[in-house]
């Protein structure tokens, strides 16, 4: 199994050898104009990785593609089933390299790496940056059909939130579950049953992963005994829980399933809140 982190002293090792299609996933994309690493190709969380509808009450605030767009995409990245790639950004994975980490994975990927402390950690070894766009080495539509990692869909939710016949964690930060801050969604809370489990909690003081057995004792502790297809993971709207699953995948768990919609979906149906203020 190819292990889902790369540290920055060994990114820099493999992108001299040329071997290596760099992913640049920040949100903004005048920052990427500004610096960012040598050779890295900027994908757009809203453009690249969504399928956007006007009313987030169908699919949340950043729906995913379907498989034949995201394919395009990754033939237009010049990626094919061969290829080693690894992804980035300046928010610990979480905005939104993590995702593309889900989603390629979710193609039957396996050599894809999230850099470990993100384009900081590359800057403090020294990896080089740059202003102007790598070449363009497009291949073929990247063979595929389905998402193959597991998903949750919006009515199975609605169906085993009250049963508990699966276990819900909810990723997003403490204030904003307990229903106390709301900055992104028009309604506060979380759905009833959930588990808080901020994705931050996922890294130590300076920004890094924590090592496999930190984060294996943290998520068998959560699970209770469950299996991972009995876990659903969800955010705010599907970017920062591929964060917590990339942090279970890495303590050498199986995926979990990913709830897409996510809180941005839930709280626009007109469906059960709980608050803890």
């Amino acid at each position: 199994m190819f292990f889902p982190l790369i540290k920055a002293d060994e990114l820099i090792h493999l992108h001299r050898t040329g071997k290596l299609i760099l992913i640049d996933a920040r949100f903004h994309f005048p920052a990427y104009l500004e610096a960012h690493l040598e050779g890295a190709i900027h994908v757009d969380l809203n453009k690249d990785l969504s399928q956007i509808d006007e009313n987030p009450a169908n699919g949340g605030r950043h729906p995913l593609p379907s498989p034949k767009a995201f394919a395009e995409l990754l033939g237009r990245l010049g990626i094919s089933p061969d290829s080693h790639v690894v992804v980035y950004d300046d928010k610990q994975g979480a905005m939104s390299a993590a995702r593309f980490w889900w989603m390629l994975k979710a193609l039957g990927h396996e050599k894809i790496q999230v850099l470990d402390g993100g384009l900081q950690a590359a800057q403090k070894q020294g990896f080089p940056l740059e202003r102007t766009f790598p070449p363009s080495h497009a291949v073929p539509a990247y063979p595929t059909s389905h998402w193959q990692s597991p998903i949750s869909s919006f009515h199975e939710v609605k169906t085993v939130y009250k049963t508990k016949e699966k276990i819900i964690i909810d990723v997003r930060e403490s204030e904003r579950f307990r229903g106390i801050v709301e900055p992104i969604d028009k309604i506060a809370g979380h759905i009833p049953g959930a588990v808080n489990l901020p994705y931050l909690d996922n890294l130590d003081e300076k920004g890094l992963f924590l090592p496999q057995d930190k984060l294996k004792e943290k998520y068998l502790k959560t699970f209770q005994g469950q299996a991972s297809e009995n876990i659903i993971v969800h955010c705010g709207s599907g970017v920062t829980a591929c964060h917590s699953l990339l942090a279970i995948c890495i303590a050498g768990l199986d995926m979990a399933n990913l709830y897409v919609g996510s809180w941005s979906e839930w709280s626009r149906n007109n469906l059960p809140i709980s608050t803890e203020k």
